[in-house]
């Protein structure tokens, strides 16, 4: 059953909201919308009517209050580096952004706690809590631009989940505006806290559709105080992914495991840096380790050479200076960017049990021969997590719009049977949500949905996000 219908916002919307905001903080001129119509998703854009810019949870709250009694759909928005449609307006309305909510409340060093609004920028949290030899782990690619806010929303991940998990790992307590403006608090500056059903758990990578995070309360720990990187190059990809098999076999965890193939290195040469030079080979690991001692770290580095030699690595050089391991961590960083600037693409995110990886990267070569596409691999090898980049490149049109979607349910369906599922970090968002009944049940579905008619009644918040539209239709006046 759908609710009353949602709707586009008028000048008395406006006026309102101007009331509550101030108008330098109410935007819808073009150029805004236009900015606000994107995220990283591919090549995708839906114009919003108009964009507000809170400073407050007081601000946030009028907001919802008023959308949720006008069914205005509102969009909530961290930084846009989404990659999958997660901050896409896709019915217009409001965009609600937390950009200007961006003050690091708290750095408690004694309980090793963060407090900080959603609009704070990754990175320069991981450097604020580094000064005082403390370390915030997840570090998504994005990173330098992202905000805490929209990690929290797609539960973020990045190379270091392998050894230190993910964005839900250091969740400790949220401050949430719920759709109907109401404001209410989960967790705390406690590690340990069973009153109830752990609330903060299920708002963490509920992609914006049950509220708005206003202060979050992050774990923090303390900072390794040796780290090195691995590059590891390989002539066959099959002896890169036995390498990560047998590492871990060994007990070996490292603090970050990547794996690139050949199509994503031959893109990286393409674009790297002249002094950062890249090995020929047909796949590439990153393997960083870090350790409370050099002593701790070095045994394991020998340990690490013999296991990649044992699988025919051409090489093992180590980058165990500051300025070496970044310009290497770029290159990986920026991989997404350059993948980019070759070709039209679609960014798929699958995740496996890390002993199928194998699998996966042999999944994806038939579906390639099958279709005719090319596809650069990359990604998070020692948690499962690969980014599959599919290029258009030559592909005719008709193959890329009819016959790929076909191709991406197989793979789907296959990393299903492999134990794994569609998206690892990305999440599920607007571009991948018809493809959720691959990787859940109808009963689990069911639940989902009752879940987010609970949180959010009149179905305002981020419409036509994560769940199919059969199992929540949104009723809407005018056209998206």
């Amino acid at each position: 059953m759908c609710p009353e219908p949602l709707r586009r916002v008028t000048d008395r919307d406006v006026q309102y909201f101007e009331r509550v905001l101030g108008t330098a903080y109410v935007r819808h001129d073009a150029v805004t919308l236009a900015k606000y119509s994107r995220d990283e998703t591919e090549d995708l854009a839906f114009t919003p009517d108009i964009v507000l810019l809170p400073g407050s949870a007081e601000e946030v709250a009028a907001v919802l209050r008023y959308c949720h009694t006008h069914r205005i759909p509102v969009t909530p928005r961290a930084a846009g580096t989404g990659l999958s449609g997660g901050a896409l307006p896709v019915y217009g309305g409001v965009v609600l952004s937390v950009e200007r909510m961006h003050r690091i409340l708290e750095i408690d060093t004694t309980n090793q706690i963060a407090v900080v609004e959603p609009g704070v920028i990754t990175a320069d949290l991981q450097r604020a809590v580094e000064a005082h030899g403390l370390f915030y782990p997840p570090d998504p690619a994005s990173r330098d631009m992202c905000m805490i806010g929209g990690n929290v929303a797609e539960n973020a991940g990045g190379p270091r989940a392998v050894k230190y998990g993910v964005t839900k790992d250091y969740v400790l307590g949220l401050e949430v505006v719920l759709p109907t403006g109401e404001r209410i608090r989960t967790g705390g500056k406690l590690y340990k806290n069973v009153a109830g059903y752990n609330l903060t758990q299920l708002f963490v990578g509920s992609e914006g559709t049950l509220g708005v995070f206003t202060e979050i309360i992050l774990r923090l720990i303390p900072r390794p105080q040796v780290e090195v990187t691995l590059l590891v190059p390989f002539m066959h990809w099959e002896d890169a992914t036995a390498t990560i098999t047998d590492l871990f076999r060994a007990r070996i965890l490292p603090a970050a495991l990547e794996f690139v193939d050949a199509e994503a290195l031959a893109i990286a040469r393409t674009h790297a840096p002249a002094d950062v030079p890249l090995p020929e080979g047909e796949a590439l690991l990153l393997i960083h380790l870090d350790g409370p001692d050099t002593r701790t770290v070095e045994r394991e580095m020998v340990h690490v050479g013999d296991i990649c030699e044992r699988h025919r690595a051409t090489d093992v050089q180590v980058a165990d200076t500051p300025a070496r391991r970044t310009a290497l961590w770029q290159v990986r960083r920026k991989l997404g960017e350059w993948v980019k600037h070759t070709s039209v693409y679609k960014e798929e995110d699958a995740v496996v049990p890390r002993d199928r990886l194998a699998d996966l990267i042999h999944t994806v070569r038939t579906l390639a021969d099958q279709y005719g596409f090319r596809a650069a691999c990359y990604g998070h090898a020692g948690d499962g997590n690969v980014h599959i980049n599919i290029l258009k490149m030559g592909l005719d049109d008709t193959t890329w719009h009819h016959r790929l979607p076909e191709a991406i349910r197989a793979l789907f369906a296959a990393v299903v049977r492999m134990g794994g599922t569609i998206t690892g970090e990305h999440g599920v968002g607007w571009v991948q949500r018809e493809y959720l009944p691959i990787a859940l049940d109808e009963t689990t579905l069911a639940l989902h949905a009752g879940i987010k008619r609970l949180f959010d009644p009149h179905g305002i918040m981020n419409p036509g996000k994560v769940l199919p539209e059969r199992y929540m239709p949104v009723a809407f006046q005018g056209e998206r």
